[in-house]
């Protein structure tokens, strides 16, 4: 002590010092995860930014924000576990702290009315946890107030610090530190939740969403941030998603086998029309399809396909039989 003060210690002695009494529970069977921020950006993919954008649009929130911003990029979360409804931390300060976040679940009307205004805009599991689905989609499930983030009435804090402070810059620092967690485990979002993101896949038929490019199918920061109208600063921006690489042209000898391969009479007039028209045909004729089939009538791949599915559902051509990998579309109508 130094004149009644206790001597200053620097934020990464303070680090080391966390580092060793985690590696202590470590060994004692207890797991550990330390949120790790790489660079300025906090969160860089669609659900880590959806997080932390959501979190950033309420303004009684704003002024402790700051201060969690500078802990979490400085690996001051020292252990972060999420389970359904709450959220366990450690943070590093001029002692540990012990940091809960109660998060109330979805309501099941409001779960249930997400899912069926989403219908139809999302194809797969994994196409919704790496975020490559429309922005309308998007802008359903991130929509204030009846979408799947929490508004601030949902959460709960509770910090062992000695901050008086109904949000210290301990529980801010792990609700960025959650943001970034979502990054590498998109799934704990849905967990945290307590809803099953399955069940957005499970209902057919057209929702929000209807025919887009392909092209529109991942979100951009500047996306995630006029959900909730934001400009999105280094905090959470990120660049992009890499551009596809260009399929390879086809070798000349296949080409020339495709080429000679007879077709059919009857799909002669289709193939010189648009894609669209020709799956119309190929649906038509066929009587279903399913995304093997789409892709052989049009000649596009799986991703510029799918638009062109929902489309003919939106438009009252087909319905929906079965989900995921056993989804066929069956024609209505006129055959």
């Amino acid at each position: 002590m130094y004149d009644g003060w206790a001597p200053y210690v620097t934020a990464a002695e303070r680090r080391r010092k966390a580092a060793g009494e985690m590696a202590k529970l470590a060994k004692k069977g207890q797991p550990i995860s330390p949120v790790v921020v790489q660079g300025r950006a906090i969160a860089a993919t669609t659900w880590g930014k959806a997080w932390c954008a959501n979190m950033e649009s309420y303004s009684d929130y704003s002024n402790r924000l700051p201060r969690g911003r500078t802990y979490v990029r400085n690996g001051s979360v020292v252990d972060l576990q999420i389970a359904p409804g709450t959220v366990a931390a450690r943070v590093s300060g001029s002692s540990i702290y012990r940091t809960t976040i109660t998060v109330h679940p979805v309501l099941k009307a409001k779960w249930q009315q997400i899912c069926a205004d989403c219908a139809g805009g999302i194809d797969s599991l994994v196409e919704l946890l790496q975020g490559r689905f429309s922005k309308g989609v998007m802008d359903r499930l991130c929509r204030q107030g009846d979408g799947l983030f929490p508004v601030s009435k949902d959460i709960r804090f509770d910090c062992s610090c000695p901050d008086g402070a109904y949000m210290c810059k301990h529980v801010a620092a792990v609700l960025y530190g959650i943001g970034a967690r979502f990054d590498s485990k998109p799934e704990l979002l849905f967990i945290l939740r307590q809803v099953d993101p399955a069940e957005l896949l499970s209902q057919a038929g057209s929702g929000v969403v209807t025919a887009s490019a392909a092209g529109e199918r991942t979100l951009a920061g500047d996306d995630v941030g006029a959900l909730f109208g934001l400009e999105m600063d280094g905090s959470v921006a990120a660049a992009t998603a890499a551009p596809k690489k260009p399929q390879a042209a086809a070798k000349p000898a296949r080409a020339a086998r495709v080429a000679a391969k007879p077709s059919p009479p009857s799909a002669t007039p289709a193939r010189a029309r648009d894609p669209a028209s020709r799956l119309l045909a190929a649906l038509r004729q066929a009587g279903s399809l399913d995304n093997a089939a789409a892709r052989a009538a049009t000649g596009l791949d799986a991703e510029a396909v799918r638009p062109l599915l929902r489309q003919l559902v939106a438009d009252g051509h087909a319905r929906v039989q079965g989900q995921r990998r056993g989804t066929r579309y069956v024609a209505v109508g006129k055959r």
